[in-house]
């Protein structure tokens, strides 16, 4: 007879708070890509450069970077579950602040709710990732975090779906017709733009401080809960910890795999829309509707490597798949057209591995840096700051099919770290 304790009043314990960390992937591919849509949004209503309106990425990222530290430091003191509640309660709380930043239409308060935002995202990254790879055998940890981030492309979806419908006018004016528009009519499609974002955040800020309560008053297993030193046995501080992974240059590496591919990922994501516009002269809205594309096929790509990492190696797949958006990155430079536009379109399948595969591989055999570890791995998400905005200063001062360089040298990169990584780690002590 199995009791309460055994293997399966375990697994039926463990089901109500895994179903509500799963959710935290949802959540953040939310949140994530709705800044495809404001890009081109606040472009329009604040008339930016693309370098400007690159700041949208910027701001949110380094929200990451600057609080991932921060966030381990609560794992480590309190465990993963106080940091999946702080992390939604300031994702609610940026979400809110949508609404007085739209009243008084400045576009640094938008930048400055956005890095709210993402500072809730680093506490639910940093926790919800690690958390996953811990439940279960280390063999399948990236097996079992593929698996968990494969509900992210279904929030990614949904923000897109709502940035298409409940964002963007599909009013487009060039700069003969604004200039044709008296004063009181030009600020008053500037303001009716900017607004357009208070209803779909603040729905957003109620829906995700009500699952902060909900994982408040549910029980959750012990390893959500434990601080450092009950799961090990010992404390040794995070200043020791920091220069203990340091001194790993397999996982380093792993580190500045994440920076570029993130940054890769949302250089792809925030321009293709002005990538569409640009060759095939599409509005807005139609544009858009290639980022649905992609991420669908973002979506395919994670279940069906998923399934591949039951019979291949983890990174000979992330590998391959990085090969794969090299030459299809330069296709979106080289051929530009609605061949450019469908070969980046395509690249999202074969991203779709990149981030869960490059966490957990460099997540392995950390063992009580794990935490301190994941946060280093979080803050390297600080490239979707940094390579957008170069993206957009090429775009500036050449063409947006240039820019996609960037791209191509990040998967570049990743490629190297999947084919040395294995290499790396027989290497360390």
């Amino acid at each position: 007879m199995t009791t309460e304790n055994g293997p399966k009043g375990a697994v039926r314990a463990a089901m109500w708070p895994l179903i509500l960390i799963t959710s935290l992937f949802f959540f953040w591919g939310v949140a994530n890509n709705l800044n495809d849509v404001l890009i081109p949004q606040f472009k329009k209503a604040f008339v930016l450069t693309d370098l400007q309106s690159s700041l949208v990425q910027s701001a949110f990222y380094l929200g990451y970077f600057f609080l991932a530290l921060p966030a381990a430091l609560v794992m480590r003191r309190f465990g993963y579950k106080a940091a999946v509640v702080l992390g939604l309660v300031l994702y609610a709380a940026g979400a809110f602040l949508f609404w007085p930043a739209a009243e008084t239409h400045q576009y640094s308060f938008f930048l400055g709710a956005l890095f709210v935002i993402a500072s809730g995202l680093a506490f639910l990254e940093t926790s919800a990732n690690p958390l996953i790879t811990v439940l279960g055998s280390p063999e399948k940890a990236a097996f079992r975090l593929n698996l968990a981030q494969s509900f992210n492309p279904l929030g990614a979806i949904s923000g897109i779906f709502i940035g298409q419908h409940f964002i963007l006018s599909g009013i487009e004016h060039d700069e003969a017709s604004l200039g044709a528009l008296d004063e009181a009519a030009r600020q008053a499609f500037y303001v009716s733009e900017v607004k357009a974002v208070q209803g779909p955040y603040l729905l957003i800020g109620a829906v995700v401080l009500m699952w902060a309560v909900l994982v408040l008053l549910s029980k959750f297993p012990a390893a959500a809960t434990r601080n450092s030193h009950e799961d090990t046995g010992e404390d040794i501080g995070a200043f020791e910890s920091i220069k203990r992974l340091f001194s790993r240059p397999r996982f380093m590496f792993g580190v500045v795999a994440q920076f570029f591919y993130v940054g890769a990922q949302v250089g792809i994501w925030s321009f293709t829309i002005r990538y569409a516009q640009a060759e095939l002269g599409l509005s807005e809205k139609a544009a858009a509707s290639f980022l649905y594309y992609a991420l669908i096929a973002f979506a395919v790509g994670r279940f069906a490597g998923t399934a591949l990492m039951s019979r291949l190696s983890p990174r000979l797949i992330l590998g391959g798949f990085a090969l794969a958006n090299i030459v299809l990155t330069l296709t979106g430079v080289i051929a530009g057209g609605e061949t450019g536009l469908w070969a980046l379109t395509a690249a999202s399948f074969f991203m779709s591995v990149m981030f869960p595969t490059i966490f957990a591989t460099s997540l392995q055999g950390l063992g009580n840096l794990t935490k301190t570890g994941s946060s280093f791995l979080v803050m390297a998400i600080v490239g979707g700051a940094a390579l957008p905005m170069v993206m957009g200063f090429i775009s500036d001062i050449s063409h947006i099919r240039q820019a996609f360089l960037v791209t191509t040298a990040c998967f570049a990169v990743i490629t190297l770290y999947a084919f040395t990584a294995s290499v790396n780690r027989k290497k360390e002590v």
